[in-house]
Protein backbone atom coordinates (compact mmCIF):
# COMPACT_ATOMS: atom_id res chain seq x y z
CA UNK A 1 0.00 0.00 0.00
CA UNK A 2 1.32 3.43 -0.89
CA UNK A 3 1.51 5.78 2.09
CA UNK A 4 1.53 9.55 1.76
CA UNK A 5 1.72 11.95 4.66
CA UNK A 6 3.60 13.02 7.74
CA UNK A 7 5.30 10.22 9.66
CA UNK A 8 6.91 10.44 13.06
CA UNK A 9 10.48 9.30 13.60
CA UNK A 10 9.23 6.24 15.56
CA UNK A 11 7.02 5.31 12.58
CA UNK A 12 9.96 5.48 10.21
CA UNK A 13 12.29 3.62 12.54
CA UNK A 14 9.69 0.89 13.04
CA UNK A 15 9.31 0.34 9.31
CA UNK A 16 13.07 0.33 8.77
CA UNK A 17 13.43 -2.19 11.62
CA UNK A 18 10.87 -4.43 9.91
CA UNK A 19 12.92 -4.36 6.74
CA UNK A 20 16.08 -5.21 8.71
CA UNK A 21 14.51 -8.19 10.48
CA UNK A 22 15.25 -10.82 7.83
CA UNK A 23 17.53 -11.35 4.84
CA UNK A 24 19.30 -8.25 3.56
CA UNK A 25 16.96 -5.57 2.24
CA UNK A 26 17.61 -2.31 0.37
CA UNK A 27 15.73 0.88 1.27
CA UNK A 28 15.97 3.90 -1.02
CA UNK A 29 15.38 7.52 0.00
CA UNK A 30 14.73 9.81 -2.97
CA UNK A 31 14.11 13.55 -2.99
CA UNK A 32 15.38 16.90 -4.17
CA UNK A 33 18.67 18.41 -2.96
CA UNK A 34 18.21 19.72 0.58
CA UNK A 35 15.12 17.64 1.34
CA UNK A 36 16.83 15.90 4.26
CA UNK A 37 17.60 12.52 2.70
CA UNK A 38 21.06 12.13 4.19
CA UNK A 39 19.90 13.29 7.64
CA UNK A 40 17.02 10.81 7.63
CA UNK A 41 19.27 8.03 6.34
CA UNK A 42 21.77 8.66 9.14
CA UNK A 43 19.00 8.68 11.76
CA UNK A 44 17.60 5.38 10.47
CA UNK A 45 21.03 3.76 10.40
CA UNK A 46 21.73 4.95 13.94
CA UNK A 47 18.40 3.67 15.22
CA UNK A 48 18.18 0.30 13.49
CA UNK A 49 20.71 -2.42 14.39
CA UNK A 50 22.30 -3.93 11.29
CA UNK A 51 21.55 -0.90 9.07
CA UNK A 52 24.10 1.09 7.08
CA UNK A 53 24.03 4.03 4.64
CA UNK A 54 25.48 3.79 1.11
CA UNK A 55 24.73 7.11 -0.68
CA UNK A 56 24.33 7.64 -4.42
CA UNK A 57 26.58 10.72 -4.24
CA UNK A 58 29.72 8.60 -4.50
CA UNK A 59 28.85 8.11 -8.17
CA UNK A 60 29.25 11.78 -9.12
CA UNK A 61 31.63 12.03 -12.05
CA UNK A 62 34.93 13.66 -11.16
CA UNK A 63 35.43 17.36 -11.87
CA UNK A 64 38.06 16.44 -14.45
CA UNK A 65 35.59 14.23 -16.30
CA UNK A 66 32.92 16.95 -16.11
CA UNK A 67 35.38 19.41 -17.66
CA UNK A 68 36.01 16.97 -20.50
CA UNK A 69 32.25 16.78 -21.07
CA UNK A 70 31.81 20.56 -20.66
CA UNK A 71 29.35 19.75 -17.87
CA UNK A 72 30.80 21.33 -14.73
CA UNK A 73 27.96 23.87 -14.56
CA UNK A 74 25.44 21.03 -14.79
CA UNK A 75 26.95 19.07 -11.87
CA UNK A 76 24.21 17.06 -10.22
CA UNK A 77 22.17 16.43 -13.39
CA UNK A 78 21.35 12.77 -14.07
CA UNK A 79 24.02 12.39 -16.77
CA UNK A 80 26.74 13.75 -14.47
CA UNK A 81 26.59 10.56 -12.40
CA UNK A 82 27.81 7.06 -13.20
CA UNK A 83 24.25 5.78 -13.03
CA UNK A 84 25.06 2.36 -14.46
CA UNK A 85 27.78 1.90 -11.85
CA UNK A 86 25.36 2.81 -9.08
CA UNK A 87 22.70 0.38 -10.27
CA UNK A 88 25.36 -2.33 -10.52
CA UNK A 89 26.47 -1.64 -6.94
CA UNK A 90 22.90 -1.98 -5.67
CA UNK A 91 22.60 -5.34 -7.42
CA UNK A 92 25.88 -6.51 -5.88
CA UNK A 93 24.80 -5.38 -2.43
CA UNK A 94 21.60 -7.39 -2.74
CA UNK A 95 23.35 -10.65 -3.55
CA UNK A 96 26.76 -10.24 -1.85
CA UNK A 97 27.99 -12.92 0.54
CA UNK A 98 31.08 -10.95 1.55
CA UNK A 99 32.18 -7.36 2.07
CA UNK A 100 31.46 -4.83 -0.70
CA UNK A 101 33.36 -1.57 -1.23
CA UNK A 102 31.46 1.54 -2.32
CA UNK A 103 32.47 5.14 -3.08
CA UNK A 104 31.60 8.14 -0.93
CA UNK A 105 31.52 11.86 -1.80
CA UNK A 106 33.49 14.77 -0.35
CA UNK A 107 31.01 17.65 -0.49
CA UNK A 108 33.57 20.31 0.37
CA UNK A 109 35.76 19.31 -2.60
CA UNK A 110 32.81 18.11 -4.74
CA UNK A 111 34.74 14.94 -5.61
CA UNK A 112 33.95 11.21 -5.25
CA UNK A 113 36.13 9.13 -2.93
CA UNK A 114 36.53 5.60 -4.37
CA UNK A 115 36.21 2.64 -2.01
CA UNK A 116 35.63 4.81 1.07
CA UNK A 117 32.67 2.76 2.35
CA UNK A 118 32.93 -0.91 3.28
CA UNK A 119 29.65 -2.81 3.64
CA UNK A 120 30.21 -6.03 5.62
CA UNK A 121 28.18 -9.15 4.98
CA UNK A 122 26.52 -8.74 8.39
CA UNK A 123 24.54 -5.65 7.28
CA UNK A 124 20.84 -6.49 7.10
CA UNK A 125 19.51 -3.17 5.76
CA UNK A 126 21.32 -1.01 3.22
CA UNK A 127 19.88 2.52 3.17
CA UNK A 128 20.74 4.37 -0.02
CA UNK A 129 19.79 7.96 -0.70
CA UNK A 130 19.96 10.13 -3.78
CA UNK A 131 18.09 12.35 -6.20
CA UNK A 132 17.30 9.98 -9.04
CA UNK A 133 16.24 6.67 -7.49
CA UNK A 134 12.81 7.02 -9.14
CA UNK A 135 13.83 8.55 -12.47
CA UNK A 136 12.14 6.77 -15.40
CA UNK A 137 15.20 6.90 -17.66
CA UNK A 138 18.01 4.44 -18.36
CA UNK A 139 19.81 3.28 -16.32
CA UNK A 140 17.92 4.67 -13.33
CA UNK A 141 14.59 3.05 -14.22
CA UNK A 142 15.99 -0.35 -13.15
CA UNK A 143 16.42 0.76 -9.52
CA UNK A 144 12.86 0.26 -8.18
CA UNK A 145 13.11 -3.42 -9.13
CA UNK A 146 16.38 -3.73 -7.20
CA UNK A 147 15.32 -1.81 -4.09
CA UNK A 148 12.73 -3.23 -1.69
CA UNK A 149 11.14 0.15 -1.00
CA UNK A 150 11.74 3.73 -2.11
CA UNK A 151 10.54 6.63 0.04
CA UNK A 152 10.26 10.13 -1.39
CA UNK A 153 11.43 12.66 1.21
CA UNK A 154 10.15 16.23 1.08
CA UNK A 155 10.05 19.40 3.17
CA UNK A 156 8.48 22.84 2.58
CA UNK A 157 10.24 24.47 -0.37
CA UNK A 158 11.43 27.50 1.61
CA UNK A 159 13.07 25.18 4.14
CA UNK A 160 14.78 23.18 1.39
CA UNK A 161 16.15 26.31 -0.30
CA UNK A 162 17.44 27.81 2.94
CA UNK A 163 19.16 24.54 3.83
CA UNK A 164 20.97 24.40 0.50
CA UNK A 165 22.04 28.03 0.68
CA UNK A 166 23.41 27.43 4.18
CA UNK A 167 25.28 24.37 2.92
CA UNK A 168 27.05 26.33 0.20
CA UNK A 169 27.74 29.23 2.56
CA UNK A 170 29.45 26.75 4.87
CA UNK A 171 31.75 25.82 1.99
CA UNK A 172 32.79 29.46 1.61
CA UNK A 173 30.35 30.61 -1.13
CA UNK A 174 28.91 34.10 -0.84
CA UNK A 175 25.14 34.56 -0.44
CA UNK A 176 24.40 35.65 -4.01
CA UNK A 177 26.36 32.82 -5.62
CA UNK A 178 24.73 30.26 -3.33
CA UNK A 179 21.20 31.52 -3.99
CA UNK A 180 21.78 31.64 -7.76
CA UNK A 181 22.77 27.98 -7.83
CA UNK A 182 19.91 26.91 -5.56
CA UNK A 183 17.09 29.04 -6.99
CA UNK A 184 17.90 29.39 -10.71
CA UNK A 185 21.02 27.32 -11.39
CA UNK A 186 21.79 23.62 -11.62
CA UNK A 187 20.26 22.68 -8.27
CA UNK A 188 16.96 24.32 -9.24
CA UNK A 189 16.83 22.43 -12.53
CA UNK A 190 17.69 19.15 -10.84
CA UNK A 191 15.05 19.69 -8.16
CA UNK A 192 12.43 20.00 -10.89
CA UNK A 193 13.50 16.70 -12.42
CA UNK A 194 13.32 15.00 -9.04
CA UNK A 195 9.89 16.44 -8.17
CA UNK A 196 8.42 14.80 -11.27
CA UNK A 197 9.38 11.34 -9.92
CA UNK A 198 7.44 11.69 -6.65
CA UNK A 199 4.44 9.63 -7.75
CA UNK A 200 6.59 6.54 -8.34
CA UNK A 201 7.54 6.25 -4.64
CA UNK A 202 6.24 3.56 -2.29
CA UNK A 203 5.89 6.19 0.44
CA UNK A 204 6.01 9.97 0.51
CA UNK A 205 7.54 11.16 3.77
CA UNK A 206 6.94 14.79 4.69
CA UNK A 207 9.49 16.02 7.20
CA UNK A 208 9.12 19.14 9.36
Amino acid sequence: MRFTGPMTRPDLLARAAELASGPRRLLGLAGAPGAGKSTLAAALAAGVPGAMVVPMDGFHLTTQRLRELDAVERRGAPDTFDGAGYVDLMRRLRSATGAVHAPDFDRSAEEPVPGAIVVPASVRLVITEGNYLLLDEDPWRDLPAVLDEVWFVEVPEAVRVDRLVARFRAYGWDESRARERVQTGSDARNAGIVAATRERADRVVRLD
